[in-house]
């Protein structure tokens, strides 16, 4: 078995830390950083225009139809250069998802937006009582009229101040505890009803505290089957957790490397 990387992958892997070394180096990640919205919209369009933000959005609605892998390639390099900013969310916790489980009208009318850079989206699974074991979820989304009205809290939503639509777990039958009852809801963050607290992190991530006071959702909004919910969350964990560690894995090397480069330059006792 070969785990070298294909040619492809390697010229993906140098352009991307071209471009990281030109366009975001350690003063953009600090203003990115100390900023409230952690956003530059002219660094993500041309991120966009570099086909990130659709890499791995199938061709059809826009994107390249990259792999997981490729995937994976991109974000080491995102790693390397300690890049914040919505990418991750935005991919990998909401578009993979719809390309996914999305009925034909939302993929067309979300991932084309996704992939040129005019769309950008959020996961929320979190609640103040529920951080990993999602099956006590407690926001609920109950049927009105011919929508449902969602009522809850989710914390530590990633970019959630500036997404434009929110992935959200609530349950809509049984009780918490139960792993069958959760649905996945595309919801307009913007829409009344929902209000946006940020929330301080030692890292400086930009996390959000998010409260549906019986926001109002369409019917279409579901995202996969009703009750079904864990199969929407469960992959798009996996692959979550894999590009996370990828990214990681990024900045690692680039940890090692810089101690490596300050160990032959490091004198003690006049010896190097």
């Amino acid at each position: 078995m070969d785990f070298n990387l294909s040619e492809e992958q390697q010229m993906l892997r140098n352009s991307a830390r071209d471009f990281l070394t030109t366009e975001c180096p350690k003063s953009v990640v600090r203003e990115l950083e100390a900023s409230e919205s952690g956003h530059l919209p002219e660094l993500w369009q041309k991120m966009a225009d570099l086909g990130w933000t659709g890499l791995p959005i199938p061709e059809v609605y826009g994107g390249a139809g990259l792999s997981l892998l490729d995937l994976a390639v991109l974000f080491e390099e995102i790693g390397r250069a300690a890049m914040p900013g919505p990418l991750f969310a935005t991919v990998v916790l909401g578009a993979m998802p719809i390309a996914e489980c999305g009925t034909e009208e939302q993929k067309k009318t979300i991932l084309p937006k996704v992939a040129a850079g005019k769309l950008i989206l959020t996961l929320a699974l979190s609640e103040p009582e529920v951080l990993s074991d999602l099956k006590w979820i407690a926001t609920k989304a109950v049927r009105e009229g011919d929508g449902f009205s969602l009522t809850g809290t989710k914390v530590f939503v990633p970019y959630a101040h500036i997404a434009d639509s929110i992935l959200v777990a609530a349950r809509t039958s049984g009780s918490p505890g139960e792993e069958k009852g959760l649905t996945v809801f595309i919801v307009d963050a913007k829409a009344p009803g929902i209000a946006l607290t940020p929330l301080k992190s030692i890292a400086a991530d930009k996390v959000c505290e998010v409260v549906f006071d019986r926001a109002r959702i369409s019917p279409d909004s579901v995202l996969g089957k009703i009750d079904e919910g864990m199969a929407v969350i469960g992959p798009a964990l996996t692959r979550a957790r894999a590009i996370q560690c990828a990214e990681m894995v990024g900045g690692a090397q680039q940890e090692l490397e810089i101690t490596a480069e300050y160990t032959k330059k490091r004198v003690q006792f006049n010896r190097p």
